[in-house]
């Protein structure tokens, strides 16, 4: 596609067309430069949001698609979705030939409806395609009760239409949940080995963490997310890049806590610890890094030795009971599953379409192996639902944080199974800024705002629900994805981009109201560049905020007093994109930096930065007395007196790392790399690089430091 020429005339009216659409025409960039967007990015998110239009629209097809803009609400009878907070009276409008008759009803969750009455709407009737529509609005009453609904319109002349109506909260109350302040601990789960796993951390390890803190004083634990990938090696690492959102991967799957493994014959269980002994074989190769094709190849053997074992007849009820309520979703995950262990992720053309006959009859023929994985996805939920009984069991109060990643893998089961919620040609990533100057790329296809509409915001829902089913909180990464993300056009770099804009009233009020149905909690991750209204909005509502200490700063940049953090947020020291605390101290985010190329600026000058940085901090521990002036390089007191200063904050929930507890100085991921380092393959260990282990980590290793955040939140 060239880059059309247009007249400043010409050049405003796409730039209306795009504002129309939520397509944002202008971005301050990293030097805080106002900046137009090119005609051709627009014209190619305009594309993928279904606007008609062409390569080089003249001024007359500009014109058609802005009054078609508004046409196509009145040729809709009923709105796709209409968004109400419980408790409000609002109103839907319906449009119809002018002066057609037409009846509304409600159709409530329950079964039971209403037929609502109407209201006075003195709007003119409006010409389209040569007919006159005319519009009617309708009272959607203050009692309507929350959940998913059906709106019915009857025409006078027969013809009835429906859509979805969803009563949502005004707020979480946060208030309920949180009482004073709390504090947990954050780990990546796959980093923490042990003597019964099978060379990453699994559900046991998770269900022995939550035990472990809970009995230390913690009331939370945040997790990396869970989120299936592709069951084929490579397995991909990044736990932020999954297939689908919806449901968990099984490679977290502890093989010896499945009822059927403890009922097998000898020879069968004596298999399975064959596998197990495989699994746990040090590949020197790895040097020691976290081995999910090794683990993954021989644990899906195992489970499959174990599935073809069979089941009781109940627990064969409750598995049929599962795969009912997992619906057409969870079939089609069980499909693209099998499909992808029998040719891969680039499967052929004739598998495309999930709802062809060529993916209905290999279906049937391997109809074992779909069982097989949906199977997997039973046994993973039954076993994340006991270790979050074990974190509650254990004195937490919240239990397991999960955490939801902003996007799925372009080949994933996500995008096959219901490609039209996607906008096609593009994808999701970030602007420029200083470290990144042609911004970011993160692969990921976006929902399509219309299309996420026309479903009653379906896969919004199943998302959100996968994730409170077995945790008392959520963490949503990059939560101002539900207000507006970055569309990268397919083939050009992330500069090219532009925002697009969500309904975030629909976004974070559906959110609410899965998260109020678990009774869960909702922190999002509101760092970076952020609106100031966004914060303000999401506050309102009942979702935290998170602030990492480092990147909290006075007007004149020295790091934020305590008493002037938010009081509504998760406060950390640091997070899973950050270093450990121990390596940031020692400026290692540099070193490998300078190691790996990456730096834009003499590396002189930015150990002169973080030395800066350092002095600051230092200085602002000794200022309120959490550190000496006689400890103030000792690495151990600085970080005891950093958690003392976020314990000193308002802030609702305090988050301390596992590499902190252990004194590890690698960074779990390095923002900006993909090769060049083993982002998410680093097992935990201690300040010297040795692994540290869930055996290892006993009450009495974890006491000091459980003491500290537990005197300094009383």
């Amino acid at each position: 596609m060239t880059q059309p020429s247009f007249d400043p005339d010409n050049f405003a009216r796409l730039q209306h067309l795009a504002q129309l659409n939520g397509v944002s025409t202008s971005f301050w960039d990293w030097h805080g430069n106002l900046k137009d967007v090119s005609s051709e990015t627009l014209i190619c998110a305009l594309k993928a949001l279904g606007v008609g239009i062409s390569d080089a629209p003249t001024a007359d097809e500009l014109e058609v698609c802005i009054r078609g803009n508004e046409d196509e609400k009145w040729l809709a009878v009923l709105p796709p979705t209409t968004i109400k907070r419980h408790g409000d009276w609002n109103q839907v409008l319906v449009h119809v030939p002018d002066g057609e008759s037409v009846i509304v009803e409600a159709i409530f969750e329950d079964g039971s409806s209403r037929f609502l009455n109407q209201v006075d709407n003195w709007d003119a009737p409006r010409e389209v395609n040569g007919e006159l529509r005319g519009r009617a609005a309708f009272a959607l009453e203050q009692d309507f009760p929350m959940g998913y609904h059906q709106l019915r319109a009857t025409v006078g002349n027969g013809e009835v239409h429906e859509a979805h109506l969803i009563v949502v909260p005004h707020a979480l109350d946060v208030d309920a949940k949180v009482s004073g302040q709390k504090w947990g601990i954050s780990s990546q789960l796959y980093s923490v080995r042990s003597e019964h796993c099978w060379g990453m951390g699994d559900t046991d390890v998770l269900a022995g963490l939550n035990r472990r803190f809970g009995e230390l004083g913690a009331d939370f634990h945040l997790i990396n997310p869970l989120h299936a990938s592709a069951p084929t090696v490579p397995i991909e690492p990044s736990p932020y890049l999954p297939v689908t959102r919806q449901f968990i991967s099984p490679i977290y799957i502890a093989p010896r806590l499945i009822p059927e493994f403890e009922t097998m014959n000898e020879a069968g269980r004596s298999y399975v610890m064959d596998l197990f002994k495989a699994a746990c074989t040090e590949d020197s190769d790895h040097m020691g890094l976290v081995d999910r094709d090794t683990s993954w190849s021989a644990k899906i053997q195992a489970l499959w030795e174990i599935f073809r074992e069979g089941r009781s007849a109940e627990r064969e009820a409750e598995f049929a009971n599962f795969i009912a309520k997992g619906g057409v979703a969870l079939q089609k995950f069980g499909i693209w599953s099998a499909l992808v262990e029998h040719f891969g992720l680039d499967f052929p053309e004739e598998f495309a379409d999930s709802d062809s006959l060529a993916v209905i009859q290999f279906a049937e023929n391997n109809d074992k192996h779909v069982r097989f994985h949906m199977w997997m996805q039973w046994i993973v939920a039954q076993q994340l639902d006991e270790a979050q009984a074990a974190a509650l069991d254990g004195g937490m109060d919240i239990g397991i944080m999960s955490d939801l990643a902003v996007g799925v893998h372009p080949l994933g089961s996500e995008i096959w199974s219901s490609p039209e919620l996607f906008a096609t040609g593009m994808t999701v990533g970030a602007p420029p800024d200083m470290y990144s100057q042609l911004g970011q790329d993160w692969s990921q296809p976006p929902w399509s705002p219309r299309a996420l509409a026309e479903s009653g915001y379906m896969p919004l829902r199943h998302m959100i629900r996968a994730a409170a089913r077995f945790s008392g909180a959520i963490r949503i990464d990059h939560i101002l994805g539900l207000f507006r993300l970055w569309w990268i056009p397919k083939g050009k770099t992330a500069n090219f981009g532009t925002y697009v804009n969500y309904d975030h009233e629909a976004m974070v009020g559906i959110l609410l109201l899965e998260a109020m149905r678990n009774d869960s909690i909702v922190i999002g991750e509101d760092l970076g560049t952020v609106e100031p209204w966004v914060r303000g909005y999401l506050n309102e509502r009942g979702v935290l905020g998170t602030s990492i200490l480092w990147f909290e700063r006075e007007g004149d940049g020295s790091p934020l007093r305590p008493e002037n953090y938010r009081r509504d947020v998760l406060a950390a020291v640091n997070t899973h994109d950050l270093p450990p605390t121990a390596g940031y101290l020692d400026g290692i985010q540099t070193s490998i930096r300078e190691e790996l190329g990456l730096l834009v600026e003499p590396v002189e000058q930015v150990r002169a930065a973080d030395r800066a940085e350092l002095e600051m901090f230092t200085a602002r521990m000794i200022e309120y007395g959490l550190l000496d002036e006689e400890h103030r390089y000792e690495e151990q007191p600085l970080i005891d007196a950093l958690y003392r200063y976020i314990a000193m904050t308002p802030s609702r929930l305090l988050a301390v790392s596992l590499v902190d507890i252990v004194r590890e100085r690698r960074p779990q991921n390095f923002p900006g790399t993909s090769s060049e380092y083993p982002n998410w393959q680093i097992p935990l260990g201690d300040e010297t690089g040795k692994e540290v282990t869930f055996e290892q980590m006993t009450p009495e290793s974890l006491a000091r430091f459980a003491s500290v955040m537990n005197k300094a939140v009383k």
